[in-house]
């Protein structure tokens, strides 16, 4: 009732506004409710209050006081929700339209099928959830009006056995993801998941302003051509102002519309956007008004961003394979920003939430904030989840992180039917136009995983064809992949100790030779706390699959005894005989583990170019798994060690193993990693030592110069012998003498010789 008293205030408000003259853009987010029926014509017998954005799931457990789905087995109780359709419902007096208004109804985005029904009649109806719906009802309203929106059941494909569950996405464009996976229940969300609402706007008004542009080659000028699409733009007159970082006017440029189709707008020594650990991600400020005979129409506001970035080839690359018979070269993934060569550290970003429609600009912005502190200067937001939202690629745009954004396939045969290929095609061009403004927006990739065997698709397949073409149609300046990881990149692996060869990651990646990682994992348990939350008590302890654990991917997850690794705890550690111990000694791995793959793949420059560990955030509160940080937004330990191995500059050591006896001769070979082109150290004194119970043993002191940009330099191998200690562990310290803040420290296992 108060949102139907809030509408009637806002057009009197409106009516009042437009009596002076001035033209107004009413919107107003009405109150909706939402209710289940099992077949398409029939009606929900009962409703129940939507919060929208947001999902069906959560509206009905909250009506219905279900239990929290990220405790024990309740999201099982949700599962049912996805077989059936829901309907939305709102209602709304006819407005009071001055002359040359238009009443819509706009929505960012319905998940997934719908249609729209306006007083029992169906205006509208799309597949698709990243194409936003504008929709004129001017002409089809009543006095007192009911609007609906009809969700359809999820899409399925009929015979897909439960093992292979995400084939059931495998002809739509809806992420995978929550069809489950070893990280994510099977929930699969469906309702209004973007912002939507009612809107007075003029007839001819702007639907976008593309700030586009070409810089030169010495980077002193941006030619800058906008892109305007709206209705109704006929006899219309623009004034365009582009404003720098620190609020002075840069341009400033106005005439008739008709005439800015082909003209050119030269900015002259541009500031220039950079990610946050190579300089300031400046942006400017566009601000297009469009007006007829001085009344203002429309305005939008958006922000700019001057960079150019290129995927290159790595140094040396051109030279191999070195012998005939020759194939290709691995094809280029080096990261080029504004001519400078950049090593890409970070990580790869999945949903924060299983349902996208509750994600906030401030959930964002806590994961955003903590990835600058991890000296991350990259996402890749993987093709298995959505397509963020606007505030996603804002925060990234201001905070300066590259977003590598992948369309939403992922690691199924996405065959190129007629149906399929439309909706991709209509999913792409909306997903692509709303993304290639930002300065942050650095690669598109076709999908995760789609050349390899579990998938079986190849360049030829017609949805990657087609995403390519697309992306050069309407986006050709950013880099296109078509998918992750291709030929030279790699994925994996995923735990401490290889299945296969029983390798620790210490022997493993120094002798692995990729242009880059786009996805390597160590799993790590959630804290106690945590664990406390999502397990029940009679569960906790000792971890058992079957129960709530396994339902939490600690057990059956991916491959052998992932992600809790249990029998892997027990080689290094024994048998734990409490949870606490059971969640330091998988922590440790995690930490010690991450920190051996960032550091190794970093001294692997230049072939190597990129680091990007499997995966930073989760959706719910997982029991283990490999993210740095648990739901939804708590830091592990092992996130502290990453940040440590991915400053800019720092002291590191190649360690052969973890597990360390008495006797044993230990030996690390030092570097110094540098990724800084600028304010680089002029060198330095690193003190290599062995210390445990309190006491150092002194192995080594290097004197290192200065290093060149970009580069590492590599240092000595130090030697010892592991002495006698009443411990359990023991650390290498690398200590950089007065500079404390490129030292490091690796905490290794001791174990005493046999008998002691």
């Amino acid at each position: 009732m108060m949102k139907r008293i809030s509408i009637l205030m806002l057009l009197l408000f409106a009516s009042l506004i437009r009596a002076t003259g001035i033209s107004v853009i009413i919107q107003e987010k009405p109150d909706w409710k939402v209710g289940f029926h099992y077949q398409l014509n029939e009606k929900p017998k009962e409703w129940y209050r939507a919060s929208v954005p947001g999902a069906v799931h959560l509206d009905y457990a909250k009506a219905k006081g279900l239990g929290d789905y990220n405790y024990a087995e309740n999201w099982k109780d949700y599962l049912w929700m996805e077989d059936v359709y829901w309907t939305y419902q709102t209602s709304f007096k006819k407005p009071q339209l001055a002359a040359g208004e238009q009443f819509f109804f706009v929505s960012k985005g319905i998940d997934y099928r719908f249609e729209i029904i306006l007083n029992n009649v169906k205006i509208f109806a799309q597949e698709g959830m990243f194409k936003p719906v504008q929709l004129d009802l001017t002409g089809k309203l009543s006095a007192e009006n009911i609007l609906e929106v009809l969700i359809f059941p999820v899409p399925k494909i009929p015979g897909t056995p439960e093992s292979g569950y995400r084939s059931n996405a495998a002809q739509s464009v809806k992420p995978a993801v929550s069809y489950g996976w070893d990280w994510h229940p099977r929930l699969i969300p469906s309702g209004i998941w973007d912002e939507t609402f009612l809107e007075i706007r003029n007839q001819s008004h702007l639907d976008d302003v593309f700030v586009d542009y070409e810089l030169s080659d010495d980077f002193q000028n941006a030619e800058i051509q906008l892109i305007v699409e709206g209705k109704n733009l006929e006899n219309t007159q623009y004034e365009w102002k582009l404003t720098d970082p620190d609020g002075k006017t840069a341009l400033l440029k106005s005439g008739e519309l008709s005439g800015l189709h082909d003209e050119k707008i030269d900015l002259k020594n541009p500031l220039l956007w950079w990610t946050h650990d190579h300089g300031s991600p400046d942006l400017y400020t566009s601000e297009f008004i469009l007006k007829r005979e001085n009344k203002l129409l429309d305005r939008k506001i958006s922000k700019v961003g001057f960079r150019k970035i290129q995927l290159v080839m790595h140094d040396g690359a051109w030279s191999k394979p070195d012998t005939f018979p020759k194939g290709r070269s691995n094809p280029p993934v080096t990261i080029e920003l504004n001519g400078r060569k950049i090593f890409g550290k970070g990580t790869n970003w999945v949903n924060p939430e299983i349902f996208p429609g509750i994600i906030t600009r401030e959930r964002y912005a806590g994961l955003i904030d903590n990835a600058v502190d991890a000296h991350f200067n990259i996402f890749r937001v993987w093709g298995g989840g959505i397509v963020n939202k606007e505030s996603f690629y804002e925060l990234c745009n201001e905070k300066g992180i590259l977003v590598w954004t992948e369309f939403p396939l992922a690691c199924n045969n996405y065959e190129g039917t007629s149906h399929y290929m439309s909706v991709l095609k209509q999913e792409s061009e909306a997903i692509i136009k709303r993304i290639r403004k930002h300065a942050c927006h650095a690669v598109w990739c076709g999908g995760n995983e789609l050349f390899n065997s579990w998938s079986g698709m190849t360049d030829q397949s017609p949805a990657i064809r087609l995403l390519n073409s697309q992306c050069f149609l309407l986006d050709p300046k950013t880099p296109f992949l078509p998918t992750s990881p291709v030929m030279g990149m790699a994925h994996g692996n995923y735990v401490f100790r290889y299945f296969d060869t029983g390798e620790e990651v210490y022997q493993k990646m120094p002798r692995s030779t990729a242009t880059a990682y786009t996805e390597f994992g160590m799993p790590g348990t959630a804290s106690v706390e945590l664990l406390k939350m999502i397990i029940p008590e009679n569960e906790l302890f000792p971890p058992k699959p079957g129960t709530s654990w396994e339902s939490h991917h600690a057990f059956k997850a991916w491959q052998g005894d992932t992600w809790l690794m249990k029998d892997l705890l027990e080689s290094y550690f024994g048998k734990a005989e409490n949870l606490e111990t059971i969640v330091k000694q998988s922590q440790w791995l995690q930490s010690e583990g991450y920190k051996c793959i960032y550091e190794e793949a970093r001294r692997q420059k230049p072939v190597c170019s990129m680091a990007l560990n499997w995966c930073y955030n989760e959706p719910w509160i997982t029991a283990a798994n490999n993210s740095l940080i648990n739901y939804p937004n708590r830091p592990k330990p092992a996130f502290y060690a990453v940040a440590n191995s991915c400053r800019p500059f720092l002291a590191s050591a190649r360690i052969p193993k973890f597990s360390w006896t008495e006797g044993e001769a230990f030996s690390a070979k030092i570097f110094i990693l540098n990724d800084l082109y600028n304010n680089i150290p002029q060198g330095g004194i690193v003190s290599i030592k062995l210390r445990a119970e309190g006491k150092e043993i002194i192995l080594h002191n290097w004197e290192f110069g200065r290093a060149e940009n970009n580069k590492n330099i590599e240092g000595p191998t130090v030697q010892t012998v592991i002495p006698q200690w009443n411990t359990d562990q023991f650390e290498l310290i690398l200590e950089v003498d007065g500079q404390e803040q490129f030292s490091s420290r690796y905490l290794l296992l001791y174990k005493q010789k046999a008998g002691f």
